[in-house]
């Protein structure tokens, strides 16, 4: 991949600027309001089984 950027003069870095639309208000009230409940949203992670066929047996 990194050959593929440098062959189109493309860098795999962040760029040095951020974009003029960003406002960082939202983002930090977003990250304190959304981002908790999105991360709280995952499905908690049980012990199972590998095979979808047959269910786990205890």
């Amino acid at each position: 991949m990194r050959k593929l950027l440098a062959r189109n003069g493309w860098s795999w870095q962040v760029p040095a600027r951020r974009a003029m639309e960003r406002d960082d208000g939202v983002v930090a009230g977003w990250v304190k309001e959304v981002w908790p409940c999105a991360e709280d949203s995952r499905r908690p992670v049980e012990p199972g089984s590998s095979s979808r066929t047959k269910p786990d047996s205890p």
